[in-house]
């Protein structure tokens, strides 16, 4: 039970109203506000024609009074009030009693917040839970002198709050031993309405034997309950059928309008029941008799032994007179059939114990109404539990989660359903354990109302929510467990009197008071969100059965929730993975255009085995690569990766395309359970000066190509075998000629696997042929026009393509020489390099072209073999001096000692470009070296001291 102390030196007069107040109290003051009471003195009104002699009072009379004699000692008063609010009862000595008079607190009084303000007995029928209001608590200045505590008074039957016991006392007498009596007393009065309701259902019973005791009927027919026919035949019921029946008995009882029901059973049979209402002195109930026809109309009188609520049997009722009447003994009893009859309702053949010239009948239930909704309520709240389990969930995203819960939610358990979910656990990160503090970022994904067109509201969800401290939920996300409240809802623009804001759809509630049910959303000790449920004004408020229902609800919503927010971050986590594996955009070239797809066979999970590559090469040639690994998924595209990085690896030592090919395959036969085994690769370089495209596959289909011309066809080129598999047979390259605005296209054998039986493999390859053409300047557009017609639905297969418009480097921005092997010929090559700079017009780059050139051809001259040296530079965004002689040695960086001459030249290259290297031909090597040009800034010469000191030793 909730308890406050008034803060140590705390002023009980001069006090801020807010100082030292609960949250919850803070709410309820502004909504007594809000609805203008005044704290002075307000009148509140009387209910005149209360039953003194209700159910409630007669159970509380006795326990009411053993409270009040225990604490008789004490100035205190107790009082009962009903659900409505109203006093039905109270103790208190005659002074308090007189005070009572004084501020209204008369019997038949309503003390409900909205005429009385802050009250204990308003916390409880609101909160539906014990509540402790301590002196200025209150909203009434007459009452702040007091400590008043309640607690609810629940049926045990269906849980519901009948009613509320509240103890006053002198907030300096207060106790908290007091609170404990309190409960104890509100469950003893419990209890004690459990057992009137076993007495007047016994009532009910001894109604029903002695009415139907004086008919033939009274007795169980043949087979002791058993079902039997006139002719001595025994058609039993099934289970289902005999399930089936009870709850359509149990239906009838708790509803007041409808006099009959019929059940179809097997063979053609209908069974239909009756509701016949009983009295018996001030209690009334009503009894279901059953009757059973064939489908020629004629009645096939089956008896069947009552059922009461102690599962006993009871004795047959007698079949009703001509008038419709059940004579019964003096007092009252008896049973009054309903004017309304069923089809087959005529006279019937005599059955077993049966009356001539009556209908055949046998009582299947006798209950109460207000028993028999509860048993309706309980199986639909079990009803709803089982719907909940079959549609909550079905999917792994958490917004759909959330609305199928609001769906199952909305009407049978609520008007209107919000639900608001963390915003961290909406992006898929791990909630914080525990509870969630005040001002916890909330996001509405959810807002569905009963009764409006499409039921889903969109145009309030995706929007941040927050509660203040102290509103029912913000209590709710503190406490992990279900809270039941009245939330006052307000127009917007107006001040929110509970500090929720716009949280509340007032648009779906309207204006007023309504019972509000909070269940937070918990899986694994963290809270992941809150699910709301609203029901429209306070004529039927939320009971402690409905906070078991509501928590089961968002227990079961909040583990597939979870699941889906784990699902969604292994999904973005491999998405991401694979974004990583593939090209993060591809490279800005002037040698070729590009454009690609990926498609993954499998979309959910976004990842598969097929990767393309572009890598920039040395003499501004371009690799492109498509590989494909067996598979899908996360396996298959760490495997990717490997061989990606292999290949990118490889590419960087600048190796022919079959070297590579064989690289791979080694790679990948070291480990024969490799899943890279059986993978397929295509390594094509393109060279943009001799416009010639040189490629070699593993395993992979071949590149299409468009030409200017208007033709398209595959290029004829060698497939090996796939990687893993190499031994078999060596790689092997061809070139081909590409003249520029050539259009390649290298794909995965996704892209031409069957679609329909009558494709064939050469159709679809003719069909790719056919989209390449057309002279479409945009290679996007060339993409769509691919996939569109090969793929119109989901591919089968991962599908990787790249296509690559060709251009030729103009010949003006190259320039060659050939000069021959003798050391008197660097000064020649400084001097043609120079004049080729002033000519395109990079004079800023001739100090470290010639050094570059001086130090490259010299090299060349004393290393590289008898045989021509070739001098080639490029200008294309950057400047690349070539190299070439006809020696395999590979030139390297080694760190000359002080003393040496010789042994910098490789070491002044890479301090005076941005990259060199070399590379193999069939006739030697070539040592290359990239310089980028400053904008017409002339570099500064380095003089002896600054190139000496490029090889000192560092401190």
């Amino acid at each position: 039970m909730d308890s406050h102390r008034t803060p140590p030196g705390a002023d009980r007069n001069e006090r801020s109203p807010d100082a030292g107040v609960r949250a919850e109290i803070l709410a309820s003051w502004r909504r007594s506000h809000l609805l203008g009471i005044d704290r002075e003195r307000t009148t509140l009104p009387v209910e005149s024609d209360l039953d003194p002699d209700s159910r409630l009072v007669r159970a509380a009379a006795p326990v009411l009074e053993r409270l009040y004699r225990r604490l008789s000692h004490l100035p205190v008063t107790v009082v009962l009030a009903d659900a409505r609010a109203n006093i039905v009862d109270r103790r208190g000595d005659a002074g308090g009693l007189e005070l009572m008079d004084a501020a209204s607190l008369v019997p038949g009084a309503n003390v409900d917040e909205r005429f009385m303000g802050t009250s204990s007995v308003s916390m409880v029928l609101s909160t539906r839970a014990p509540f402790v209001v301590i002196g200025q608590e209150h909203f009434l200045h007459r009452l702040q002198a007091l400590t008043c505590m309640a607690a609810p008074v629940c049926d045990p039957v269906g849980g519901a709050v009948q009613g509320a016991v509240n103890l006053s006392v002198p907030e300096e007498l207060a106790d908290p031993g007091m609170a404990v009596m309190l409960q104890r007393a509100a469950d003893r009065i419990g209890e004690r309405l459990l057992e009137l309701s076993s007495a007047r259902e016994r009532e009910l019973l001894a109604s029903v034997l002695r009415t139907g005791g004086r008919g033939g009927n009274a007795g169980p027919g043949p087979g002791a309950g058993e079902p039997s026919h006139p002719d001595g035949a025994a058609p039993l019921l099934t289970r289902q059928e005999h399930l089936s029946l009870l709850e359509t008995a149990t239906e009838l009882i708790s509803s007041g309008d409808r006099p009959f029901a019929e059940v179809p059973l097997a063979d053609g049979r209908t069974a239909t029941l009756r509701r016949r209402r009983l009295r018996h002195g001030d209690t009334e109930g009503a009894a279901v008799e059953v009757s059973f026809s064939s489908t020629d109309g004629a009645d096939a009188a089956l008896p069947v032994t009552a059922v009461a609520p102690d599962g006993q049997e009871v004795p047959l009722l007698r079949p009703s007179s001509p008038a419709g009447q059940v004579s019964g003994r003096a007092g009252g009893q008896g049973a009054e059939r309903p004017p309304e009859q069923p089809r087959g309702t005529g006279e019937a053949r005599n059955g077993p114990g049966g009356t001539p010239g009556h209908p055949d009948a046998w009582v299947l239930l006798v209950g109460e109404p207000s028993v028999g909704r509860l048993a309706v309520e309980a199986r639909r709240r079990l009803s709803l539990l089982n719907d909940a389990g079959a549609r909550v969930g079905t999917t792994l995203d958490m917004r759909r989660t959330a609305e199928e819960l609001a769906e199952v939610a909305v009407p049978q358990f609520a008007d209107v359903v919000v639900v608001d979910l963390v915003d961290g656990v909406l992006a898929g990160e791990e909630p914080p354990p525990g509870p969630l503090g005040d001002g916890a970022p909330l996001r509405r994904v959810v807002v569905r109302a009963g009764g409006s067109p499409g039921g889903a509201r969109t145009d309030r969800v995706d929007v941040p929510v927050g509660y203040a401290a102290g509103t029912p939920q913000a209590r709710c996300l503190a406490g992990r467990r279900p809270v039941a409240d009245s939330v006052l809802s307000t127009a917007p623009g107006r001040p929110s009197p509970d500090g929720a804001g716009g949280a509340h759809p007032v648009d779906l509630l309207g204006e007023g008071t309504h019972s509000y049910l909070g269940a937070p959303l918990s899986a694994r000790g963290a809270v992941l969100g809150l699910v709301g449920f609203y029901r429209r004004g306070r004529s039927r408020p939320y009971e402690r059965d409905d906070l078991v229902l509501a928590g089961e609800l968002a227990a079961r919503t909040a583990i597939s929730v979870d699941n889906a927010r784990r699902f969604a971050r292994e999904h973005d986590a491999s998405l991401t993975l694979q974004r990583s594996l593939l090209p993060q955009g591809t490279p800005r070239l002037n040698a070729v255009d590009l454009a690609t797809r990926y498609l993954p066979a499998d979309t959910r999970a976004g990842v598969g085995g097929d990767w393309f590559d572009v890598i920039p090469l040395s003499g501004l040639r371009v690799a492109l690569v498509v590989g494909d690994v067996a598979g899908h998924g996360l396996q298959a595209a760490a495997t990717m990766g490997r061989l990606r990085t292999a290949v990118r690896t490889l590419a960087d030592l600048d190796l022919p395309p079959e070297e590579i090919l064989a690289h791979l395959d080694d790679l990948v036969s070291r480990t024969p359970d490799d899943p890279a085994m059986a993978a397929t690769c295509l390594y094509a370089v393109y060279d943009p000066v001799s416009c010639t495209c040189t490629a070699a596959a593993a395993g992979h289909p071949r590149p299409a190509v468009a030409l200017p011309d208007g033709t398209a066809r595959l290029l004829d080129l060698p497939t090996g075998p796939p990687l893993g598999l190499g031994r078999l047979r060596p790689y092997a390259s061809a070139t081909a000629e590409l003249p520029p605005g050539s259009l390649l296209a290298l794909y995965t054998d996704g892209l031409l696997k069957q679609g329909r039986a009558y494709d064939t493999a050469d159709t679809r390859t003719g069909r790719l042929l056919a989209a390449l053409l057309g002279g479409d300047p945009s290679l996007e557009r060339i993409c769509d026009r691919v996939t569109d017609p090969l793929l119109p639905g989901e591919p089968r297969d991962d599908v990787a393509l790249l296509l690559a418009r060709v251009h030729a480097l103009p010949g003006d921005r190259v320039a060659s020489w050939e000069l021959p092997a003798d050391p008197a010929m660097v000064a020649e090559a400084r001097a043609l390099a120079s004049r080729q700079l002033a000519e395109w017009g990079l004079p800023e780059l001739e100090y470290s072209t010639g050094l570059v050139v001086s130090e490259l051809v010299t090299n060349a001259v004393r290393y590289g073999g008898e045989g021509p040296v070739g001098l080639r530079l490029l200008r294309d965004d950057a400047l690349i001096c070539e190299v070439s002689d006809r020696s395999n040695s590979s030139p390297r960086i080694r760190r000359a000692a002080v003393t040496e001459e010789g042994g910098r030249g490789l070491f002044l290259v890479a301090q005076f470009t941005d990259s060199w290297g070399a590379r193999y031909t069939p006739r030697g090597k070539t040592v290359w070296a990239e310089q980028t040009p400053h904008d017409g800034q002339r570099e500064p010469e380095a003089d002896e001291e600054t190139l000496l000191a490029m090889f000192d030793d560092p401190d």
